[in-house]
């Protein structure tokens, strides 16, 4: 690929030390490039400096071949008198401009009393117009615009708003759609999925994949980087470095980098130690002052040509005390149900949050993700059901606003925790291993960035010694070597962690239990990480929230199962074996429906009913969980009464056995075992034999006879070990109650 934009030792400063000390960097058509470092490190000085806006003390900025620069800063300027409609139109101007200029000359042409000469100039221009247009698809000006708006999150509503009554959030969707409708040669994006919900990340992740254009984009959504990048420029220390691939890959070839640049740091001072002793011991010697006077010359030649030194990016060792013990049930939730008015956040939540859980709670922005977590701590009041503490429970909880730390006292005196003795010496160590050193830990806390409140307010809740975390966005603000930071702090807590959070990659690293809003103000439970869920989603077993209007929609789950694809010498097929699985699986859902909506629906708490919480929740003192907890709302009429339908379901259901031979339960013909630990090996398994369908399409394994009859055999396994698989899964869902 051509270069476009060439890059060379740019020098900026503020203050007495230099944030760009010497960058150099070539960019290529189609570069898809991940700008990555510590916060404050320079990374929006370095956007800044490349789209114009600001200027370089020392150092070219070279563009070939015309290039144009288009750059999304995170508070992006807008015209406040446009619609958004408008708004997104005026970002091809350039476009129905040229139109306009066709149009006028195909008038012109029409005229027959246009002398030739002038005919044919007209012509000409009318041509490249004509090209010029065709080439920038600007015969479908008002589609592109609508599915450009409509992807990064507006509704066909906002279209005639005025920008003037756009939130922030809007307002900085607005300003990446406009970038987006222009289609520079290179997009500079800073934070570009910054108030984008997961349905809009995901579609701007595919436009970026899919653009032509190049792409320099700062992000802390790991996930995203992964999705998009192909380079990755880590900035630091003032110099960037290049890394082949995305942020998963770079973080591989850093560590592997790193080391070889320690050792070959070490090496070089362990050099230069010997020679200065050498020279020191020999230098006044009568035999040996030549040859400490040649070690002397070797010195200086070492000393003018140092190694690089380490560019270690270190992030805090953030670490949580040990928990003390609690229950074996944590959080006994019951009949939980909000609503604000006609609009209802959460209905019938009943589950138990066990001991040594971290669970992440998922869904979109508004569907009541913190009013949940508040209606848990006794900070709002439920419509109905209760909600009980285990032994021992001990909360400390993070909130977006930060108000567990006092804005108006210095760090130190903030995280002093209220029911122990903690010396001065005690809190420093504390906020050094949450990042927070020297004089930081003596400023107010309303004079720290975000990143450090967000810090500081980590620090507040380890030294509080909590044994259960609940955490309402704790990334937010932090850079990437911090999350990383948190998530190994929090899968090394001993205690039970509750979470939301919009990062999928931290989702992913540190939940075992995900609780998914579903549909009328359901829920899901998912036995597993971010990827298990997303595995479910396209399996069609769990709706996916994030959609638009996806909670507002019933939700049915698919009648098949997507089969893998086998190899053919003409075509791919689906799998019998699949198709046979697939229909198991749902009858056996069927079954399992009607037998739960056969049974009677006892209270299990206290009396449900508006105030039911209200904060004085009492203790699980020795209470023995339920054998099985449901995780859905009966199938009753809306408006019924829950407990009066399933009582009548019952009786009806008894008064028709009556006369009838009581079927015979079902034997076991599997050993005992968890439904989600054969789900998860039915995946793995499904996974192991598309890859291996794949392997007998390569022309290599195709010209060698044994390697197929290898493949056919492993795959003959495969699909033998499924079949059990999903004999046992049956099995499992009728009987594990």
């Amino acid at each position: 690929m051509a270069v476009i934009l060439n890059v060379e030792h740019l020098r900026k400063h503020y203050g007495p030390d230099p944030v760009l000390a010497d960058v150099t960097f070539q960019v290529r058509e189609g570069d898809k490039i991940g700008l990555v470092g510590p916060n404050g490190c320079g990374k929006t000085t370095l956007l800044n400096i490349l789209s114009g806006k600001d200027e370089s003390e020392k150092g070219t900025i070279e563009r070939f071949s015309g290039a144009t620069i288009g750059y999304l800063e995170q508070r992006p300027q807008t015209d406040a008198t446009e619609t958004v409609l408008d708004a997104g139109r005026a970002a091809l101007a350039h476009l129905t401009d040229a139109q306009r200029e066709a149009e006028e000359i195909a008038e012109k042409m029409a005229d027959p009393a246009l002398g030739a000469e002038e005919h044919e100039r007209l012509a000409r221009r009318y041509d490249k117009l004509h090209e010029y247009l065709m080439r920038h698809d600007a015969y479908n000006i008002e589609h592109r615009v609508q599915r450009i708006l409509l992807g990064v999150g507006f509704r066909e509503e906002d279209m005639p708003k005025s920008v003037s009554s756009l939130s922030g959030g809007e307002l900085n969707r607005l300003g990446l759609a406009k970038l987006l409708l222009e289609e520079p040669d290179i997009m500079l994006l800073d934070e570009p999925s910054n108030h984008l919900d997961l349905a809009a990340t995901e579609w701007l992740e595919d436009f970026l994949k899919a653009t032509a254009a190049a792409v320099i984009l700062v992000s802390h959504d790991r996930y995203f980087l992964d999705r998009v990048t192909n380079r990755t420029f880590e900035l630091y220390a003032g110099t960037v470095d290049d890394y082949p691939g995305n942020f998963s890959k770079y973080s591989v070839l850093k560590e592997e980098r790193l080391a070889v640049q320690k050792k070959t740091y070490e090496k070089w001072v362990e050099e230069v130690e010997k020679t200065k002793d050498f020279i020191r011991k020999n230098h006044y010697g009568k035999d040996t002052a030549a040859r400490a006077e040649d070690r002397r010359k070797k010195l200086e030649r070492l000393e003018e040509n140092p190694p690089e030194l380490p560019r270690d990016v270190s992030s805090p060792p953030m670490t949580f005390p040990p928990a003390s013990r609690t229950g074996d049930i944590v959080f006994r939730i019951d009949g939980l149900s909000k609503g604000y008015g006609e609009r209802q956040l959460f209905k019938n939540y009943s589950f138990d949050v066990q001991r040594g859980e971290r669970w992440a709670i998922l869904g979109p922005n508004g569907c009541g993700k913190t009013t949940f977590l508040k209606c848990l701590l006794g900070q709002e009041t439920p419509d109905e059901g209760t909600v009980r503490f285990g032994q021992g429970v001990a909360v400390g909880y993070f909130d977006q606003q930060l108000k567990v730390v006092d804005d108006q006292i210095p760090v130190v005196d903030a995280i002093r925790p209220e029911k122990k003795v903690f010396e001065d010496l005690q809190r420093r160590k504390l906020l050094a291993m949450f990042g927070l050193t020297g004089d930081q830990q003596l400023l107010k806390v309303c004079n720290l960035s975000g990143g450090q409140r967000c810090r500081a307010a980590l620090a507040k809740l380890a030294a509080d010694d909590p044994n259960v975390l609940i955490l309402d966005e704790p990334t937010n603000h932090l850079d990437l070597w911090a999350r990383k930071a948190l998530e190994k702090a929090l899968k090394d807590f001993s205690g039970s962690v509750i979470f939301i959070s919009h990062d999928r990659y931290f989702v992913d690293q540190v939940a075992d239990k995900i609780l998914v809003v579903q549909p009328n103000a359901s829920y899901k439970i998912v036995e597993g990480n971010y990827s298990t869920f997303r595995h479910m989603v396209a399996k069609g077993l769990v709706a996916d929230p994030f959609l638009p209007n996806a909670l507002d929609e019933p939700f049915v789950p698919e009648q098949t199962v997507r089969a893998p694809v086998k190899a053919s010498s003409d075509m791919t097929h689906k799998s019998s074996l699949e198709h046979k699985s697939a229909k198991q699986l749902q009858k056996s859902k069927q079954k399992q429906q009607r037998q739960q909506h056969s049974k009677p629906q006892t209270a299990q708490g206290p009396v449900k009913g508006k105030g039911g919480n209200k904060g004085a929740i009492p203790a699980l003192d020795g209470e023995q969980p339920n054998a099985k907890r449901t995780n859905g709302v009966p199938g009753y009429k809306k408006g019924s009464n829950p407990e009066k339908y399933a009582e009548q379901n019952f009786k009806a259901e008894q008064g028709s056995a009556k006369g009838k031979p009581k079927p015979e339960k079902r034997k076991r013909k599997f050993p005992f075992r968890k439904v989600s630990d054969i789900e998860d090996e039915i995946f793995i398994r499904e996974t192991h034999m598309q890859s291996l369908n794949e392997d007998m399409l390569k022309p290599e394994i195709l010209r060698d006879g044994e390697k197929m009859k290898e493949l056919q055999a492993e795959i003959k396994e495969e699909e033998e070990a499924i079949k059990r698989l999903y004999e046992h899964w049956e099995e499992a869902t009728e009987l594990n109650w």
